[in-house]
């Protein structure tokens, strides 16, 4: 707390400190030497003639440094009045108050070195200050805690004062040596009964006693100061509050108000210890933050060493690609060449063997034997001539040069633009995505979305947004740092509007393009091993399953339908002691530890070999005949346009629509047990009597 305890002038610890009213402390003779006339201090204002009138403060928001709080009458008559003690008159106030009457009353001023606010003296000057006594006894305490000895007490009657004290005379209060003790203060006569004390113990003594006058009131000095005045902030004795000028003021007990303040101290005193504590602790973070930073740069540099070696290893693997590419086009172009020459040389001896053959017909002498083979020599020879030409393919197939050019200005780009993003303060919303179509697809209903970011774009996340398939409002379905999302459990046969933004804390980038994807017309699915009942066996790539439990054991389609018209079929591959398989649709939540259809979340046909019941909710009923044996087939016509469900056996329909009123999510779903084995059949188109209603439909 050194920085408390000096002077803000002298920067030397305070010597008599004297207390200004706006709080701020001065040395004694610092205050002597820097006060001024108050006529230099407060403003003068400038008449029409040029001269300057009274010191008039026109705009006291110009004036931030004079204190606004002193010397305005009650009855805000324009007349500085000082409602406080001798001591000090205070600061001006604010519009227009200052009369010549009120400097004159105050010849002096004095500017606080740390707030600039102006103190308006008496006579007095800077002596009519009040001593902060508080803080000269903190800094008398603390600098002689500092102190790396004893301090001697000087004798007080010693001319040249170069003798130590010995002894006090608590009467008398005077340090005496042992000389002048023998000559001012004999022990005898009036004296004797005067108290000699050690120095040390003197000097206790006395400050005890200033401290007993001190108390004492200063216009009525046998009163005790006891009470205090909140209004001029100084306490003062019981007379002062019932009869003198603090007769009118709001005074308060001394003690009560001294608890009160120092109750107030000790709770703002706890509320900055706490902020103390927390910016010690944050200073803790920074110091171990600090001392990370090499490590943090050294695995930071190893990640950036790993990705330009990732991407030199990529060039030399994409140089190896393109080399083969170049051969692949070298060995292609030569055997290209080859087989040109190949054939234009097999043309070229067929002629020139004809050539010869002619030429030596032409020898022959016998007219009769010449004319038996000219005429269909001259028909070869003509017909040689006419497609020697294109025959011979007298251009080359291929040219011998390398008709391609390796662009690599992209990737040179991209290189010279590798930098650092600064993922804080200072960067820009992003740029506009872009999806890549080629990269995106649509499988069953589900559908896979690729984007990239805008060049040179910070993005924290991406928002992808889909609309309901029917040309709706957009929907968020994936919020994340990934450029590519598949999104499950959509309807079928349905166009999927995509789009995706980007966003940082800077704000949100614009739309993308939109991408129209289309699920599939019919549903190709599987058993799904994750939602299945554990006792459940797979096989045929989850398309054939078992059980080795006696008791029903619930399996579920890896697909759920909302909406369209749909139908699968279940083969009976093995049917044992005459047990009866429940196959129909249920909700993905199912209990699958019985048949199918004993709760509310199922909906199924329960079969034998000779007939069946539709069962929901535990209810039977519609009784059909006709049963099911090894290589029998079920089919099932889920019609969520009409919100039913229909049973065909062997591509047969059996009973009466088997359920009404289904809307919702629905899995197909079978219950079996170990005397069962059935494989399921996806991707079908439904039978032909649903063909009329879905041409209606549509």
């Amino acid at each position: 707390m050194e920085e408390e305890l000096k002077c803000p002038v002298c920067r030397r610890w305070y010597c008599k400190p004297l207390l200004l009213p706006c709080t701020h402390s001065i040395c004694t003779a610092c205050a002597v030497a820097g006060q001024e006339p108050s006529q230099s201090l407060v403003p003068h204002p400038v008449s029409d003639e040029g001269q300057a009138n009274g010191p008039v403060i026109q705009d006291a928001d110009n004036y931030p440094e004079i204190d606004k709080l002193s010397m305005v009458s009650e009855a805000d008559s324009g007349v500085v009045c000082n409602s406080r003690p001798n001591s000090y008159l205070g600061t001006p106030s604010v519009s227009n108050i200052f009369t010549s009457s009120a400097l004159q009353s105050c010849p002096y001023g004095l500017r606080c070195p740390v707030c600039n606010k102006i103190v308006l003296l008496d006579d007095f000057g800077a002596l009519s200050l009040p001593t902060n006594k508080v803080l000269e006894a903190i800094v008398e305490k603390y600098t002689q805690n500092k102190q790396p000895k004893k301090v001697e007490i000087k004798c007080e009657l010693c001319v040249n004062g170069a003798d130590i004290a010995t002894a006090m005379c608590e009467q008398c209060e005077v340090f005496y040596c042992d000389t002048c003790r023998d000559n001012c203060h004999p022990s005898r006569g009036s004296l004797a009964k005067h108290n000699l004390v050690d120095p040390t113990q003197g000097k206790n003594i006395l400050q005890s006693k200033k401290k007993r006058k001190e108390a004492k009131c200063k216009e009525h000095s046998e009163e005790l100061l006891s009470m205090f005045c909140v209004g001029c902030k100084i306490p003062v004795c019981y007379v002062c509050s019932q009869d003198g000028r603090h007769i009118n003021h709001d005074v308060q007990s001394l003690s009560a108000m001294c608890k009160a303040q120092k109750n107030e101290l000790s709770q703002n005193l706890q509320t900055l210890s706490e902020k103390a504590k927390s910016g010690t602790e944050f200073i803790q973070r920074l110091k171990a933050m600090a001392e990370k930073i090499n490590g943090n740069c050294s695995e930071f540099e190893a990640t950036v060493i790993a990705q330009c070696d990732a991407l030199i290893e990529r060039i030399k693997l994409r140089k190896i690609e393109l080399l083969a590419s170049v051969k692949e086009e070298k060995d292609m172009k030569t055997m290209t060449m080859k087989e040109q020459v190949s054939d234009c040389t097999g043309l070229l001896q067929r002629t020139t063997g004809l050539l010869q053959f002619c030429i030596e017909v032409l020898k022959e002498s016998n007219p009769s034997s010449f004319l038996q083979i000219s005429t269909g020599l001259i028909a070869r020879v003509a017909q040689a001539d006419c497609n020697f030409n294109k025959e011979m393919e007298l251009a080359p197939r291929v040219s011998p040069e390398f008709e391609l050019t390796l662009d690599n200005t992209p990737s040179i780009r991209s290189i010279e633009n590798m930098n650092f993003f600064q993922m804080k303060d200072g960067i820009i919303a992003p740029g506009q995505p872009s999806i890549i179509p080629e990269e995106c697809s649509a499988e069953n209903n589900s559908v896979t979305i690729a984007w990239q970011p805008y060049s040179n774009s910070v993005v924290e996340a991406y928002t992808l947004e889909l609309d309901d398939g029917n040309g709706g409002d957009f929907r968020v379905v994936y919020v994340g740092r990934e450029t590519i999302c598949t999104v499950d459990g959509l309807h079928f046969n349905s166009i999927y509007n995509a789009r995706v933004k980007g966003h940082n804390h800077a704000g949100e980038s614009p739309y993308s393009e939109i991408v129209s994807l289309q699920t599939a017309e019919v549903a190709w699915f599987t058993f799904d091993p994750i939602t299945t009942h554990q006792d459940i066996i797979f096989a045929n790539n989850n398309q054939s399953i078992t059980c080795n439990s006696f008791d029903h054991r619930v399996a579920l389609g890896s697909v759920g339908f909302s909406k369209g018209i749909h139908y699968w079929e279940v083969h009976i591959d093995r049917y044992d002691s005459h047990t009866d398989p429940s196959i129909g649709i249920a909700r993905f939540d199912v209990d699958k530890n019985q048949m199918l259809g004993k709760d509310d979340k199922a909906w199924s046909m329960y079969i034998d070999n000779q007939r069946s019941w539709f069962i929901n909710r535990d209810e039977h009923a519609n009784r059909t005949n006709g049963g099911i044996s090894p290589g029998s087939v079920i089919g099932m016509l889920l019609d969520l346009n009409q919100h039913t469900l229909s049973y065909f056996i062997n591509d047969q329909p059996h009973g009466p629509i088997a359920f009404t009123d289904l809307h919702g999510v629905f899995f197909p779903a079978v219950s079996i047990n170990r005397n069962v084995q059935v494989t399921l059949r996806s991707g079908l188109e439904p039978p032909v009597e649903s063909e009329g209603s879905e041409s209606d439909e549509e």
